[in-house]
């Protein structure tokens, strides 16, 4: 049996021309040796897998090339490779420091080459300062290092720095295409480029999930067979998903996402990736964004395909509905129905049964439509009271013609099923919705309904009615706010006087059903109720610390020496 190389080493680059992805460096190492302005230390610094201690061991065999030596030598016996990870003492440093002062065999330079540096100690460090600083003319140190910040400082000033990159993702393919070809392996374009995302960079790691998948696949190397290997949900899930949340279809979503639990993923990871391919699809909308697109040839056709069906604000929300789930997903209790409701408030975002607010909502199962008769000139507006104000057994049906208009046709509301409407951004907001019943009154379709005067002890026999049935509903707070003064009439117009903006706040909340009754009781639709702040009332009283501290102040001027003398927070 043959002795199996990994590709890692099998394809290791001999020359700067091979290196991938690093042609600034290489370019600039290789003009240093040509024209003999090469430093004595260098520093290689940057990701796993990117070529650092390639380039340093290329190095250290053009330079002996390059000052006259064989072409077809390697100077192996001019190449000393030292590991910092276990070579990490000072007696390491110190027998080092004894090897530089021999003068090379053959060849002009005897090349240190020391990987992993910033795991020397700090007398390591120390010890190698002067050997760094002054080395003999025949060595050349090469430092390698994927954590630069551990360095100290006095060994970065003496070195010359190099930032090895992320090697790109269509670089990595086109490598590996080009290994596959050797290797006499059929490749899928999209499974080598799945194999180069998945490596995030680093080509080592690219070549060794090359060999595992190939173990697997066999001469044939498939997207599937790519996607089953290294666990990786396949992009098409997303386009499956996407689609869905365009159609708004609430229960196969959920279904899918079931169907991807099954398979072994997590929550995180599907959510992550659907980020991702909403970002993908929106780099593909614009001419000038859809190179930073990192997908194969034929993954691309579908993203460019979906991306035609996507409008903007349904990409930008998603982004960010899924990237919230993704920041609360780890602190949740039940990850699942957080992935959810994410999912569900994802596919209403593009639904246009109502009119959309700034935050998603759920569509709600059940909406009512209203009929109205086709001989009808006029034109109607129909609210529907899911509680009613006066404690009636069935909802009211407010009827406010745009138009005058005495010969109408009845109006009958419709119960039919739809997708769902209306609901919270959370749960919380779900349960508030489905315990508040607000009425809406259109203040301003009241042409042609009555308007009768009113007396203003009619009136505040109306409010104390109104009341108690809402204390008798247990809304205590808004009884309460409605109980702290009495209202006035002016010119038909309701006022009433509140001493702070808060509690103005949550009454002109609960206002609607409130001018409702009224109306209907005092056969005037064109009432309204006016909530007014008194100011003089506002500074009787004290609410925040600031406004208390200032409160005690106007009673005693010495609280304010007390608080600067011991420095004292309000």
């Amino acid at each position: 049996m043959e002795h199996f190389v990994v590709s890692a080493r099998k394809y290791r680059p001999q020359t700067f021309e091979d290196v991938i992805g690093q042609q600034a460096i290489t370019n600039t190492l290789d003009n240093a040796i040509k024209n003999n302005h090469l430093a004595q230390a260098l520093l290689f610094t940057g990701p796993r897998g990117v070529g650092k201690t390639t380039c340093a061991r290329i190095l250290a065999k053009k330079i002996n090339q390059a000052s006259g030596g064989d072409l077809d030598e390697d100077f192996a016996f001019n190449i000393f490779e030292l590991d910092a990870a276990s070579n990490n003492s000072v007696d390491d440093i110190r027998n080092l420091n004894d090897q530089v002062r021999i003068p090379p065999q053959t060849g002009k330079y005897k090349v240190y080459i020391i990987d992993e540096v910033h795991m020397l100690s700090q007398a390591a460090f120390n010890a190698f300062l002067k050997t760094l600083e002054e080395p003999p003319a025949h060595a050349i140190f090469i430092l390698a290092t994927t954590e630069k910040h551990k360095i100290i400082p006095t060994i970065l000033s003496r070195c010359q720095i190099f930032d090895f990159k992320r090697i790109g993702v269509l670089d990595t393919k086109k490598y590996l295409e080009k290994i596959a070809i050797q290797e006499h392996i059929e490749a899928e374009d999209d499974a080598l480029h799945i194999i180069a995302q998945k490596a995030d960079g680093a080509l080592r790691d690219a070549l060794s999930i090359f060999d595992r998948v190939v173990s697997f696949s066999g001469k044939e190397l498939t997207r599937k067979a790519v996607t089953e290997n290294l666990n990786v949900l396949d992009y098409d899930e997303y386009f499956k998903t996407t689609d869905l949340l365009l159609d708004n279809n609430i229960p196969e979503v959920l279904v899918h996402f079931n169907t991807i639990l099954s398979k072994g993923f997590d929550g995180n990871h599907f959510i992550t990736g659907l980020a991702s391919h909403f970002r993908d699809l929106l780099v593909s909308k614009d001419k000038i964004t859809i190179e930073l697109l990192e997908v194969g040839d034929n993954a691309k056709k579908k993203y460019l395909t979906q991306s035609e069906k996507c409008d903007l604000k349904f990409l930008l929300q998603g982004i960010e509905l899924a990237n919230d789930c993704d920041l609360k997903y780890k602190s949740s209790k039940n990850q699942r129905l957080l992935v959810e409701l994410a999912l569900m408030q994802l596919a209403s975002v593009t639904y246009d049964g109502e009119k959309k607010n700034s935050k998603p909502y759920i569509i709600s199962a059940v909406v009512f439509r209203s009929k109205v008769a086709k001989k009808s000139s006029a034109k109607f507006v129909v609210k529907e009271e899911i509680k009613a104000v006066a404690k009636q057994e069935t909802p009211v049906i407010t009827v406010a013609p745009k138009i005058a208009a005495p010969s109408t046709e009845v109006v009958k509301p419709e119960l039919i099923n739809m997708p769902r409407r209306s609901s919270g951004l959370s749960l919380k907001s779900l349960k508030t919705k489905a315990e508040v019943a607000k009425i809406e009154v259109d203040f301003e379709e009241v042409d042609g309904l009555p308007a009768d005067a009113f007396s203003e002890s009619k009136l505040l026999l109306l409010w104390e009615a109104y009341i108690n049935l809402l204390m008798d509903e247990g809304k205590k707070s808004v009884a309460s706010i409605m109980n702290s003064n009495v209202p006035s009439v002016v010119n038909g117009i309701i006022h009433f006087q509140l001493p702070n903006a808060m509690m103005k706040d949550q009454l002109d909340r609960a206002k609607f059903p409130l001018v409702k009754y009224l109306r209907e009781k005092l056969n005037n639709f064109k009432l309204d109720v006016v909530v007014d702040v008194n100011e003089e009332d506002t500074r009787k009283y004290a609410y925040t610390p600031d406004e208390k501290y200032q409160k005690l102040r106007e009673k005693n001027s010495a609280i304010e020496l007390l608080k600067k003398t011991f420095d004292l927070d309000i």
